[in-house]
């Protein structure tokens, strides 16, 4: 691939590899401008669901336009089968990556990112996008041109998102999945995903931003488990410990907002991202002013001086087969499989010194 053109951009080097394929970095010639290309293996390129897994990155970023979320330029077939996402080039760190590098967060900055994920995703959730695997992995940390000494946040690896049919423009969007099949990261899904149950919406997404909202605060999720069965179980029907045990200094209000992201009951949590932003930008914590996401003025691309930022392959997205749980029983749930169907690979250059956010 070393020195090919794949659509406008000739590839320079490697980025990174992983378990579905690989990173390139390349250059547009004309312009200069930097790109990360992800090319699918040519043997999962085979499997039309996986095709349209990793497409549905690229659809879902191009129907959102909102600054917060990974550009997409271009995707399609090579000569040799294999699919290809052309996208930003994004320069900095996974929040997994600062979360293993600083351990518990500033809470002004924690609470900073999740308004700022929560700007980005109430622009997919307005174009009839759910994530589904929002998670540290898939959130990107990148310098502000505009604020020196301070970062934003992009959200990434759209692959498992379910896209409504106005969105994919199409008339067979969704990711479509059989009653029992559970789709993410156990450690950030919520009890609906866990339960596998047919129609998981916006709501999801609410309480995985309250589970890394909670990680970044207290220093670890709200469950830990070295079994996805038991995982499941406690997103399902163990109550989180109470963010103040884990760090007393966190705000009684902030408390009460992060625990409502982690309702058991998607009738219970937040109905919105706006009403997110709403309850973060209330918390005495928040140390910095951002507007608040319009969707009415989403519906164009926000223009970028320079768009050369960096971007991971698709990560660690699981799906696993079990059966939905019934009673309260304590690791009884039956895990049938887990197929991991894409790796992390780490591309960014981590940053000397921690960059706060306010």
């Amino acid at each position: 691939m070393i020195n090919t053109t794949v659509g406008n951009y000739r590839v320079l080097s490697l980025l990174g590899e992983g378990g579905m394929g690989v990173v390139y970095l390349a250059q547009h010639p004309g312009i200069g401008r930097k790109a990360a290309i992800k090319v699918l293996h040519p043997e999962l390129a085979r499997n039309p669901d996986l095709v349209t897994r990793f497409f549905n990155e690229a659809r879902a970023a191009n129907a959102i336009h909102h600054p917060g979320i990974v550009e997409v330029f271009d995707f399609g077939t090579l000569p040799d089968g294999a699919t290809y996402i052309t996208m930003e080039f994004l320069d900095g760190e996974s929040l997994s990556a600062r979360i293993k590098r600083v351990g518990r967060f500033h809470i002004g900055d924690a609470v900073e990112i999740a308004y700022q994920t929560a700007s980005a995703l109430a622009a997919a959730h307005a174009a009839g996008i759910v994530h589904r695997d929002l998670k540290p992995d898939n959130l990107f940390l990148v310098a502000d041109e505009h604020n020196p000494g301070r970062d934003v946040i992009k959200v990434l690896d759209f692959g498992i998102a379910k896209l409504s049919v106005e969105a994919s423009g199409s008339g067979s969007g969704s990711v479509k999945t059989r009653t029992g099949t559970v789709m993410g990261t156990p450690i950030y899904m919520s009890p609906e995903q866990c339960r596998g149950t047919k129609e998981v919406d916006h709501r999801t997404d609410i309480y995985a931003l309250g589970v890394v909202l909670y990680e970044m605060i207290c220093g670890q999720p709200p469950f830990v488990s070295s079994g996805h069965g038991e995982l499941i179980h406690m997103h399902i029907a163990v109550l989180p410990r109470t963010p103040r045990a884990h760090n007393p200094g966190i705000p009684v209000a902030l408390e009460q907002v992060m625990l409502r992201l982690l309702a058991k009951d998607s009738a219970d949590r937040y109905q919105s991202m706006g009403d997110v932003q709403q309850a973060l930008r209330a918390s005495p914590a928040r140390t910095v002013s951002a507007p608040r996401f319009d969707p009415a003025a989403s519906t164009q691309p926000t223009p970028r001086s320079d768009p050369s930022v960096q971007t991971t392959f698709s990560t660690a997205a699981s799906m696993i087969e079990t059966r939905p749980p019934t009673g309260r029983r304590r690791g009884s749930l039956a895990l049938v499989g887990a197929v991991v169907v894409a790796a992390v690979v780490a591309v960014g250059a981590s940053f000397a010194a921690r960059k706060r956010f306010g």
